[in-house]
Parts: C-alpha cells; structure tokens; sequence
C-alpha cells in the first residue's frame, strides 16, 4: 500500500483507543483497514494522525520492544 492511499482514506469513523503503554504522552491508536494503523495525540487530536501501513506498524512495534526509541 502506498502512503498517498493511506492518507486519502477516509478515517472519521475509526475506533481509537488509549495505548495502555502511554504514560506521559497520551497516544490513541486505530485499526484503519488492511493492518493499517494510525496513531495521534489524545489531548490534542485535531493535529491530525500518523498512518503506518502494516509493515511499518509492525517495524514501529518491534522497535519499541527492542528499546530503539
């Protein structure tokens, strides 16, 4: 999937929901379809959002587990 279609797609209605690992900086995730995932700031959610692809997401997340960020 290409980062221009996962941008066009229309995310109004995602389900977000709290990390449970956000401590000090208060992150929300959504499934967006296809294992897309997107990921913004609960305390200020009209910045908008970061969409991963699956592949990314899944990169993202084992980076944070092999404590990269």
């Amino acid at each position: 999937m290409e980062k221009e279609e996962l941008y066009a797609r229309d995310i109004s209605g995602a389900q977000w929901r709290k990390s449970s690992h956000s401590l000090v900086i208060c992150v929300e995730v959504a499934e967006i379809g296809g294992g897309a995932m997107a990921m913004r700031d609960s305390k200020n959610p009209g910045m908008g959002e970061l969409r991963f692809t699956a592949e990314e997401w899944n990169a993202f997340r084992e980076g944070i587990r092999a404590g990269e960020f």
